[in-house]
């Protein structure tokens, strides 16, 4: 798996609660995404409202205990959906 998916799929694993997060996981988990891109552009309407709802905190939170890398990881997948 992509160095940046795996971040992400970390990040969702806060949400399990959520269906969509789950949704994103099993993606994440069965996909063979060359990049961030590629798995980008397999999220339906509802995922990517969920990413970009999520996304900003988890990125503040990574760059507030100074883990730099996860927090610029998670920012190329954000912006993606943007």
């Amino acid at each position: 798996m992509d160095f940046t998916l795996g971040y992400l799929r970390e990040s969702i694993s806060n949400y399990e609660q959520s269906s969509v997060a789950k949704r994103i996981s099993d993606k994440l988990e069965k996909g063979d995404f060359k990049s961030e891109r590629d798995f980008v552009l397999t999220l339906d309407e509802d995922e990517i409202q969920f990413l970009n709802d999520v996304l900003p905190d988890e990125i503040k939170y990574a760059f507030n205990e100074q883990d730099f890398i996860r927090g610029n990881q998670l920012n190329e997948v954000y912006e993606l959906l943007l």
